[in-house]
């Protein structure tokens, strides 16, 4: 998958930026996420940085045909019709795991939302482990990592932090972005 991954990469103009940081357990997000298309070179990345890393997807997304795929590159199905506490579940995977990195979408949508989803916060703080700043910017055909954040608790402040770090990245769609 590593070289499959570099070739769509020289294909579609690609690259990467960033490292990965040299820590055990954390969660990354990727924002913006705007198009389907996020999901394909957001997989490719996966394999060019060698991560290893989990992330939760609409149980509907295991159906036949693309079912087996998603389980192979690390997806956990979430049945996002019952009263599930998400929350509660990750961190015990963090705390039964000794290496873990999970991967969210903020916005939890390809749509635009006026305010991010804030069970990655809750979960990283939880977790007592830190947020990795990920991005897709389809302008610049980047896929990077930026910044580690350890959440302080204060969720309006931390939650600018993030924000902040996005407002400048371009999705596919930009009209769908952080404002």
């Amino acid at each position: 998958m590593y070289y499959l991954s570099k070739f769509i990469f020289w294909i579609f103009g690609w690259k990467l930026k960033g490292e990965v940081p040299p820590l055990k357990k954390f969660v990354i997000i990727a924002a913006p996420h705007t198009s389907a298309w996020d999901v394909l070179f957001g997989i490719c990345a996966i394999y060019l940085f060698k991560m290893k890393l989990s992330f939760l997807a609409k149980q509907e997304a295991f159906n036949p045909p693309f079912g087996f795929l998603f389980r192979a590159v690390g997806a956990i199905p979430v049945d996002r019709s019952s009263k599930h506490n998400v929350v509660e579940q990750a961190t015990k995977m963090f705390e039964e795991k000794e290496n873990f990195i999970l991967a969210l979408s903020p916005e939890g949508t390809r749509e635009y939302v006026a305010k991010w989803k804030t069970g990655f916060y809750y979960i990283a703080l939880a977790a007592k482990v830190p947020v990795v700043l990920s991005y897709l910017d389809f302008e610049n055909k980047i896929v990077g990592i930026g910044s580690t954040i350890y959440p302080s608790g204060n969720l309006e402040k931390d939650m600018e932090l993030f924000l902040d770090f996005y407002r400048q990245i371009k999705g596919k769609h930009p009209d769908k972005g952080i404002r």
